[in-house]
């Protein structure tokens, strides 16, 4: 085996028996193996078995704590569409949906920009069949078309939101020894999952990590959120369009962030496969490298970029109506979605967008 344990597991639920079993015979699986299965199982995947969103879920995303997010989103698209020529027909798109409340919100603040509704074709990027019925529910009156994974956008202008989406996808680890690398991994012993390392092994391709590394650091690779943001650069680029990701995440990744939250408190990630939320802190330099030959914005505070596009001005204005308990409500949530403190800096927005094409409202050039 060539997985070093390192600590004990006790929960074993009958999905973590299979993925004992699945370990037993083709050995340890990366962390990337492991994220697509305790996520993305069609019988025991966290998505196909849970309503993560929302209070009684695991998180809440921005959408959720105020509509004003969405509605800051939806007309700065808009904007993008006006200043490359309102080019018709065009693509709405979004990454990872989830219940469509981001996606309405966008959709009903744009409603009076005079050609938008008209020409928008509305696409929805969704691997979990489970969401999609939510999705539908939200989102009937726009007829979405569902995609399993970005290669099969249509060819036009994609004006496109991911919020949220890159934390989930799957991760691989590595950690410096020398002047090689050991992959973090997940083996098994006396019927536990447990974290391990292979043995030393050098790679190429993280030949230029050694000269920001010290020994012990660790690398987290996504070869997903790669190669999803080559596509959508690729296609930006050649048919114009503006996508803005927004998560939390760092320029460049050294560190361990690979976690696990259930019932919005963190957990051991091998505590319950399938039941709790995994996530990684996304790398935004591998997307905006990957995203080549067009162009991005620099790494943007989501604070910064909800007070450019107007969310304080906003605020006052569903504020008139509000009082009591409410009006306290809404007044936590735009603190929440801005201030420094809270998701205001931890959560950062990269634009992408043609060459050639004004920057997109809000980031910074």
């Amino acid at each position: 085996d060539r997985a070093r344990t390192q600590s004990p597991r006790r929960h074993m639920s009958e999905f973590s028996r299979r993925l004992v079993n699945r370990i037993d015979v083709t050995g340890p699986m990366t962390i990337a193996e492991y994220m697509t299965e305790c996520l993305l199982h069609p019988e025991f995947g966290y998505y196909a078995t849970k309503s993560p969103i929302g209070g009684k879920g695991d998180f809440v995303t921005a959408p959720e704590i105020s509509q004003m997010f969405g509605e800051c989103i939806g007309l700065a698209l808009a904007q993008a569409w006006m200043d490359q020529g309102s080019p018709t027909p065009f693509a709405v798109v979004e990454l990872g949906p989830g219940r469509g409340t981001l996606m309405s919100d966008m959709l009903r603040a744009t409603r009076s920009v005079p050609g938008f509704h008209s020409g928008l074709e509305l696409h929805l990027v969704e691997a979990a069949r489970s969401m999609r019925d939510a999705q539908a529910h939200a989102l009937a009156e726009n007829e979405p078309t569902w995609h399993s994974d970005v290669s099969t956008l249509p060819d036009a202008p994609l004006f496109l939101i991911a919020n949220e989406f890159f934390d989930a996808l799957p991760v691989r680890q590595f950690i410096r020894d020398g002047d090689e690398w050991r992959e973090r991994v997940i083996g098994c012993t006396d019927g536990e999952l447990q974290f391990g390392l292979t043995d030393p092994m050098a790679l190429a391709s993280l030949d230029p990590r050694l000269r920001e590394t010290d020994q012990g650091d660790i690398v987290e690779l996504s070869k997903s959120a790669t190669g999803i943001a080559q596509e959508i650069g690729a296609r930006v680029a050649q048919f114009g369009g503006a996508a803005y990701i927004i998560d939390y995440g760092h320029w460049g990744s050294v560190g361990d962030t690979f976690q696990a939250v259930q019932g919005h408190t963190k957990v051991d990630p091998l505590s319950a496969p399938g039941e709790v939320d995994l996530t990684a802190r996304v790398d935004f330099r591998a997307i905006a490298v990957a995203a080549a030959p067009g162009a991005h914005s620099k790494l943007t505070p989501q604070g910064v970029f909800l007070e450019r596009l107007g969310i304080t001005e906003r605020a006052k204005v569903l504020a008139q109506d509000l009082r009591s308990s409410a009006l306290e409500t809404h007044v936590a949530a735009h603190r929440r979605l801005t201030h420094p403190d809270e998701m205001g800096s931890l959560f950062r927005v990269l634009a992408l967008y043609p060459a050639d094409a004004p920057v997109p409202p809000g980031v910074d050039p």
